[in-house]
């Protein structure tokens, strides 16, 4: 978005930066909010939130930020901000209700936390930036609803793969090409991989091994391409999606042939990935044109004879790249990516070893489960369990290694605000899972939340 630097330029010279409170300074948090601070003018990280404080200290320290103070009360976060002081502070909730905090970014990764962030943020008519494809995918509908009816703008970031896709979506889109698939590149895809396996390589880049865990048992190449899905209107060709493996260093245009065609050129199209192929780790969509007019030019212009023309982003920047979509919620009202309405695609909770009634089940990126996309419909006849709602849930009978899990298998941990919200999206978009709402206990949780 090259007009985002003018309108931050205007931001900073008038001495009215854009006011960001970040939710989560873990490893990608403390990167925003270095990035922020030392690279972007006219925007600046007046207040941050870690269950841990002195992670949250130590964020501000690594940005040159010293003039911060913990605070816990409303009125004192919002004088410090109004003198141009930083601050942290061991209550998220403040950063959500602080008036003169423009967007909310969150970082954590966690559902059950984060869905009540930004539903407190939306609530208090703040922008919501979510570096958390697992709210997303899960609840994201439905918080898109309420951003709407609120006047405000929820998205997921720029500079994660599914913010560059869809950016890439509407380039595409915006020249009179068809996009009929949306793709995340991929080097590895094993679902049985499990923090343990993966500990090596977390260590040596200072990651939570959880998280890059699901990195590569796919579960997150799942949150991701379903929210994609989720804003462009696009489906899957199978469960799981092709997901095809090519020799590593493979050139992008060399496996087209390894998708579906037919479902290529009918329907809405598909959102999938490849393992191995460059360039990597970037994403790519593959558009039609039906003009032969314009055919001939995709061609002078080296994209091939068709039917199938292949754009990409050769990297995704992560956290360098989250500011703009600060920016673009604060001063041009403008998602980078956010649901078009009901969930086109889920994310389904699958048995990664055999499992046993009675145990509980230990969430994302760890060693029980592995998420797979799966259709909404789908989801909804067989009364599939969203990922996003696994973790803490106790079995009620075996699963075998790579069955998908249903709601009838698991009782659900009670008083979640996450699984009211679910409830809730089924509910609002005619999709009431039978047996999901029989679990929620605590009906004032789920009072809440009124539509």
């Amino acid at each position: 978005m090259i007009i985002v630097d003018k309108a931050l330029a205007k931001r900073h010279h008038m001495n009215n930066p854009v006011k960001v409170g970040l939710v989560g300074t873990g490893f990608m948090g403390a990167g925003v909010l270095m990035q922020i601070a030392k690279s972007v003018e006219g925007m600046e990280v007046v207040a941050v939130y870690n269950r841990n404080i002195n992670r949250a200290v130590k964020a501000y320290e690594a940005a040159g930020i010293t003039d911060f103070a913990v605070v816990n009360d409303k009125a004192t976060l919002e004088h410090r901000i109004a003198r141009g002081k930083y601050s942290i502070t061991e209550d998220p909730m403040l950063i959500c209700k602080a008036e003169n905090i423009e967007v909310v970014v969150e970082v954590t990764g966690d559902v059950e936390f984060s869905s009540r962030v930004a539903w407190e943020a939306i609530r208090n008519s703040k922008h919501v930036v979510l570096m958390n494809a697992e709210l997303d995918s899960t609840v994201g509908s439905i918080l898109k609803v309420h951003a709407d009816k609120a006047g405000v703008i929820i998205t997921n970031a720029d500079g994660d793969q599914p913010g560059v896709e869809m950016n890439l979506f509407r380039f595409v889109k915006g020249i009179g090409v068809k996009p009929v698939l949306c793709g995340n590149i991929k080097g590895l895809q094993d679902p049985y991989r499990n923090p343990t396996t993966q500990e090596s390589f977390a260590k040596k880049w200072g990651q939570n091994p959880a998280m890059v865990t699901s990195f590569a048992d796919g579960t997150k190449i799942s949150f991701e391409q379903a929210i994609v899905a989720n804003a462009t209107g696009m489906s899957i060709g199978k469960r799981g999606m092709c997901g095809p493996s090519v020799p590593a260093g493979t050139p992008l245009k060399d496996m087209l042939d390894s998708y579906p065609l037919d479902a290529l050129l009918s329907g809405d199209g598909i959102v999938d990935y490849v393992v191995g192929a460059e360039p990597g780790p970037g994403v790519f969509v593959l558009g039609t044109h039906d003009d032969p007019r314009q055919q001939h030019f995709l061609n002078l212009y080296k994209l091939g004879e068709g039917p199938l023309y292949l754009f990409y982003t050769p990297y995704h920047l992560c956290h360098l790249e989250v500011p703009n979509s600060c920016a673009r919620a604060v001063l041009f009202h403008d998602a980078t990516i956010a649901p078009l309405g009901a969930p086109m695609v889920e994310v389904v909770a699958t048995a990664k070893v055999n499992l046993k009634a009675g145990e509980s089940l230990d969430g994302i990126g760890c060693y029980m489960t592995y998420g797979q996309c799966e259709t909404a419909e789908i989801t909804m006849q067989e009364q599939l369990l969203p990922m996003g709602l696994a973790k803490d849930c106790i079995l009620k009978n075996d699963v075998h290694k790579d069955q998908v899990i249903t709601y009838a298998d698991v009782i659900l941990p009670k008083n979640r605000f996450c699984d009211a919200l679910r409830r809730k999206q089924d509910e609002y978009f005619g999709k009431t899972v039978n047996n999901h709402d029989l679990t929620i206990q605590d009906r004032s949780v789920f009072s809440e939340i009124k539509t």
